[in-house]
């Protein structure tokens, strides 16, 4: 389903393309880079998975539907070890729009059913878009800089 817009509000609305399936039902900080996850798309969009296969790596899309709260600030992790940041400094679910995006390795696709490795969602996480690694985009050029507490971090 596409976006629609309401010209009479500010909203956006969407409905989810699927659901996320995975061993891994309840929150937990770091440890999914080895998960393998289903994301399990509705029927209607087969087609749209045309030609995905050729590619090693995409971004999942989803949402963070078990967040109910928001914060301006937060300590990634609740690590001691790393400073106090704003929520747009850090990938944290704690969000005004709890969008989640994670880059994962595609290992298979059987029907609309893509078996993926690295997915940090939890079983049932609605899906809103996938889309495919893309190197002219999504690979910076002149390089990339991030906080030194970014490494402390679990992955």
């Amino acid at each position: 389903m596409s976006l629609q817009p309401d010209p009479t509000s500010s909203q956006i609305r969407f409905s989810p393309i699927g659901s996320i399936q995975s061993l891994i039902s309840e929150q937990q900080t770091g440890g999914f880079a080895k998960t393998e996850s289903l994301a399990v798309l509705e029927p209607q969009y087969g087609e749209y998975l045309v030609g995905l296969e050729d590619y090693s790596h995409l971004h999942v899309i989803y949402w963070l539907s078990e967040m109910d709260e928001t914060h301006g600030l937060h300590r990634p992790q609740a690590n001691p070890d790393v400073p106090v940041v704003g929520m747009f400094a850090c990938r944290c679910p704690q969000r005004p729009n709890p969008v989640g995006l994670t880059l994962v390795e595609l290992i298979s696709i059987e029907g609309t059913i893509l078996r993926v490795r690295g997915l940090d969602a939890i079983d049932g996480t609605p899906v809103i878009d996938i889309k495919p690694y893309y190197p002219p985009y999504d690979v910076p050029k002149g390089g990339v800089r991030v906080p030194d507490w970014i490494w402390k971090l679990k992955y």
